[in-house]
């Protein structure tokens, strides 16, 4: 072989070589930086272990573990079979609070549809239901429709501590505020008023939330089975109260009902159809599931925090009497009464700081986008989440000390606290659920002392946090 044929094949090797090394170099700087994370099992993924630590009443175990192990500002995980990338801080927060329609849309999870929504309706229900909502939750939730619920959800609450409270020494909460919440909304939402027919929403209702977050497996028995049953049920009730509702909206006997189904049911669709009886259904389960469930597991917290720290109570109690010295026998709540209630708001918004009503929530990423240097591929669902921020000792200084002072003056720096969301993406019924907070509370402690009989009863979250015996109080009647 001469000089030029091994200097040719000398050549050629060293050409091949780095042609190689340029594809391999080119592939790698194409694949996408993603968020550092495992996967997990196939389709289980970390659900497992998410659920786990929240039914050990610890739910930012799997978070914090993780933010420590990969990255403070965004992971990766799967949960509820997909690709998840969880957004952590105020930064996370803000990013997908403002990001909606633009980098993210509403996504939810497969099992939370198949108990909720008619599988008719499942190919229809698409990303622009939520903004339909929404549209018609302003005028209802606007101040001056609230302001004409404040009687009506005060003489109710006071109807249910007659009958559900004042009648015992002692109580189980939780169970109570379900029943009271959830007729509340049948009332104004509906404008449905025999218990009879709220009892049939109630027990199955009861059985929807805990499957929500379990493993998609409909196997008889499950958390899921149960849930899926109990959606078939509240479906065919509320079925049967629209096509009532459609006949006498049709007869002129509900002109006046200015109640969000009586709404759904008349309003024009964006194409001008009126909506179909299932849709509406789907809607009004949605409402009040966002509506009742929360707000529930929000005043069971905040009547744990009071039953348990008697300072907090005494000034709670000195803030409610005023407020009910000043009424005249028998005068019901007004919109002034509960502007004056600036002390146990800040209670109940230190209660859901350290017990959140809910976890967090869901979108899916519909473009390319980054975030802290990485890269959400399009089609992966993100998640944020309360305990990112809630407990963080960065936003909130002995983070697990109750201290309401925390909501004086401007409060919290933003997107730090975020019970009810954040940004544009704020829940539209933060204003119904302070008004049903409150209301309950004034009722509460200007009627009772309280005092928890089992002082080391546990929360376990299934998905919102629940006490692991209902919460048993006892109660000290006060005179009048």
């Amino acid at each position: 072989m001469d000089f030029y044929t091994q200097l040719f094949l000398y050549l050629s090797i060293l050409y091949i070589s780095l042609y190689l090394l340029f594809l391999v170099f080119r592939k790698k700087s194409s694949v996408p930086n993603l968020p550092p994370g495992k996967k997990g099992w196939p389709i289980i993924g970390k659900s497992l272990a998410f659920v786990g630590a929240a039914k050990n009443g610890c739910p930012e175990k799997f978070i914090n573990d993780r933010t420590a192990k990969y990255s403070p500002d965004v992971f990766r995980t799967s949960l509820l079979g997909e690709d998840m990338a969880v957004f952590c801080g105020a930064a996370g927060n803000k990013f997908l609070f403002s990001g909606q329609n633009k980098y993210i849309t509403t996504w939810w999870p497969t099992s939370m549809k198949k108990v909720t929504i008619f599988p008719e309706t499942m190919e229809k229900f698409n990303k622009d239901d939520p903004k339909k909502m929404r549209s018609f939750l302003p005028e209802f939730l606007k101040p001056e429709a609230l302001q004409c619920y404040i009687p009506i959800m005060d003489s109710m609450t006071r109807e249910h501590m007659e009958s559900d409270w004042s009648p015992y020494k002692e109580v189980k909460v939780f169970p109570l505020t379900k029943n009271y919440t959830f007729a509340l909304a049948c009332r104004l939402f509906m404008n449905i008023k025999d218990p009879n027919v709220v009892s049939k929403f109630a027990d199955p209702f009861a059985r929807i939330a805990p499957g929500f977050t379990s493993v998609p497996i409909n196997v008889p028995g499950t958390p899921f089975n149960r849930a899926v049953e109990g959606g078939k049920v509240i479906r065919q009730e509320l079925l049967n109260i629209i096509r009532q509702r459609k006949q006498e909206i049709s007869e002129g006997k509900d002109a006046n009902a200015r109640d969000l189904l009586s709404r759904l049911l008349t309003e024009a669709d964006d194409d001008g159809s009126v909506y179909y009886e299932m849709d509406v259904s789907n809607k009004i389960i949605g409402l009040l599931i966002a509506s009742h469930d929360t707000t529930s597991t929000s005043i069971t917290v905040i009547v744990n925090y009071l039953a348990s720290l008697p300072h907090i109570y005494e000034k709670v109690y000195k803030e409610q009497m005023e407020i009910a010295k000043s009424k005249a026998p028998g005068e019901l709540l007004n919109w002034d009464d509960i502007q004056k209630m600036k002390y146990s708001w800040n209670v109940a918004c230190e209660s859901m700081r350290l017990t959140p009503p809910a976890q967090g929530s869901f979108r899916e990423a519909i473009t390319d986008f980054t975030f802290a240097g990485f890269t959400i591929p399009k089609g992966w669902k993100t998640f944020w989440t309360v305990y990112t921020t809630h407990k963080n000792p960065k936003y909130f200084p002995d983070p697990e000390k109750f201290d309401p002072s925390r909501f004086e003056g401007n409060g919290p720096a933003p997107f730090t606290y975020v019970p009810f969301g954040g940004g544009p993406r704020m829940c539209p019924g933060k204003e119904y659920a302070r008004l049903e907070i409150l209301i309950f509370m004034h009722n509460l402690v200007t009627k009772f002392k309280l005092e928890k009989v089992d002082r080391d009863e546990k929360i376990i979250y299934n998905p919102s946090p629940v006490p692991s015996n209902g919460l048993l109080i006892r109660l000290q009647p006060l005179n009048q």
